[in-house]
Order: structure tokens, then C-alpha cells, then sequence
């Protein structure tokens, strides 16, 4: 470890590093990381001992106070209408108060979040972007996880293969950039190790939970009116018809290097998350209520 690293991560102990979206799946593994790490986080969230949303600057300013690190996990995504108009104004807010580093993270393969991006890296802050897109644990905490607790991954896409992204991966880059020197003006597009189709994972799933899981794929409107049936709120519904039809079209088809770049080690494998999953009880079938 360089002098300069040992300097850094003292002085970044020295003050709160605020993780917005402290609830979610990458910002509540970045704030255990930080905190296991020693170093002292400021939650931002809407429950949170001081209140963050990102739809009310006016609490920006309190959770800002005293921070000199911000992880950005803005909710619900960065392709969302008026993401960056927000990402502008909260940008200029840490500017203001005294905030030095930003991690953002960012969307492989969406025009809207690469806008983002070039907001965080022309702050004049040391910034860095960790660009990423379908998590792994999609099939665990996310959207997926009914589908494969029923033992049915029913969705579009059958012919497009992506490297599915570890979020254990996520935090840790997003931690050391936070916390680390050499990571400033970066751009880590993070991936898997492979590429892979819904087929394929659910075979994976299958071997791993010790149970048939199968993937059915349908048409895009039919996922689309399932949500509706279910009663998704319409921005829900509105993401995914985003995700589904502009972002997972082929377009992020190729696997990349951001992992290796910033943690000098290889992506975490679906097979390994799957079988750490099986192991912390993730695939078990609940028993009815009596």
C-alpha cells in the first residue's frame, strides 16, 4: 500500500461518507462494506436518522453536512425522465458542501445515464463512474425471485445472452474507489465473466437449488400486461418496458474488465453466486400457512 493510499484512507475516516440508496442492493452492501472497513456512513435514505430523497432537495443539504465521499445509487434509475435535472442539482449541492470524491453508479448501454456520467466527471470532484447492468441477484432479491421460487423464470429475451453482474462485485468497487487513491476519472463498466441467456442461468439455478426451475420465454407485451395484472405501480411497469425493449436488446453483449481493473481480480460466476445463494437458504420453498 502506497503512502498516498494510507493518507487517503485516513483522511476519508475522518468524515461520514454518505451511500444514497442505503436500502437497495448495491447501497446497502456499499455502506457494510464502508462500515466493516471502519469507516463511519451516513445512510441516505428516506428512513434513514436523517432523511435523503431524492425527489426533496430541500434534505440534501443535512445529509450533505460534513461529507467529503457520496456513493450515487439514484432510485429508481438513471433512464428515468428528469434523472438528470436531479443529478445536476444534487451534483452542485455536494459541490457546495465540501464534498471532494463521487462514485456513481451508472447503466451500461442507456444514453440517459451516460449523460449522468459526464455531469459527475466534469464536477471538478475527484469522480468515479461504475457502470453496470442486470445484477445477480435479480434472481434472489429482485423481480426475479418469485419467478424462481415458483420454479418459472417467464421472460422476454430469449435470444439475448448478457454477462450478469455479481452486486458483492458492485460494492467493492464502488467501496475502494470511495475509499482508495487511483481511481479518479475512471470509468469501470463491470460484467460477469461470461455471457449467458435465461436458459442457461435457470439451468444454473436449477443444479443449485436442487429443484427444477425452468425458463419460459414470452412475448414482450405479455410480460408487460403481467405486471399490470399484478398491479406494478406504472413507473414500474414503465422501467421495465425501458429495460426490456431498449437496453436488453444485445446491446451490452460483451464482457468487460472493470472488476479486474479496479479490484485486480477476476468477476464473481453465476455458478458461484448460485451455489452461495443455495447455501444462505435462497432458493428454498416456503412452507404454506396453515
Amino acid at each position: 500500500m502506497s503512502l498516498f493510499t494510507s493518507v487517503r484512507r485516513a483522511f476519508t475516516r475522518t468524515s461520514p461518507i454518505l451511500v444514497t440508496g442505503a436500502s437497495g442492493k448495491t447501497g446497502s452492501r456499499v455502506a457494510a462494506r464502508l462500515a466493516e472497513d471502519g469507516h463511519e456512513i451516513r445512510l441516505g435514505s428516506r428512513r434513514a436518522e436523517i432523511p435523503f430523497d431524492w425527489n426533496a432537495p430541500q434534505t440534501w443539504p443535512a445529509v450533505l453536512k460534513d461529507v467529503k465521499a457520496a456513493y450515487i445509487a439514484y432510485s429508481p434509475d438513471l433512464a428515468v425522465p428528469g434523472a438528470v435535472e436531479l443529478i445536476t442539482r444534487f451534483v452542485e449541492a455536494a459541490r457546495t458542501a465540501g464534498v471532494t470524491r463521487l462514485v456513481l453508479l451508472s447503466g451500461r448501454g442507456e444514453a440517459e445515464a451516460q449523460a449522468c456520467e459526464q455531469i459527475v466527471l466534469k464536477s471538478g470532484l475527484e469522480a468515479t463512474v461504475v457502470r453496470a447492468s442486470w445484477f445477480n441477484q435479480n434472481f434472489t432479491e429482485g423481480g426475479f425471485a418469485d419467478m424462481v421460487q415458483a420454479g418459472q423464470i417467464t421472460l422476454p429475451g430469449a435470444d439475448v445472452r448478457e454477462p450478469f453482474i455479481d452486486v458483492e462485485d458492485i460494492a467493492e468497487v464502488a467501496a475502494t474507489a470511495l475509499t482508495e487513491a487511483g481511481h479518479a476519472g475512471e470509468i469501470y463498466e463491470v460484467t460477469g465473466p461470461r455471457l449467458m441467456g435465461f436458459d442457461e442461468m435457470a439451468e444454473i439455478l436449477s443444479k443449485a437449488a436442487g429443484r427444477p426451475i425452468a425458463y419460459i420465454p414470452i412475448p414482450h407485451t405479455t410480460f408487460l400486461d403481467g405486471l399490470k395484472a399484478q398491479g406494478a405501480p406504472g413507473e414500474v411497469v414503465w422501467l421495465m418496458d425501458y429495460l426490456f425493449s431498449t437496453v436488453f436488446d444485445g446491446r451490452n453483449a460483451h464482457v468487460c474488465d472493470g472488476v479486474e481493473r479496479a479490484l485486480g481480480r477476476k468477476p464473481t460466476d453465476f455458478e458461484t453466486f448460485a451455489r452461495r445463494a443455495a447455501a444462505a437458504g435462497a432458493f428454498k420453498v416456503s412452507e404454506p400457512a396453515e
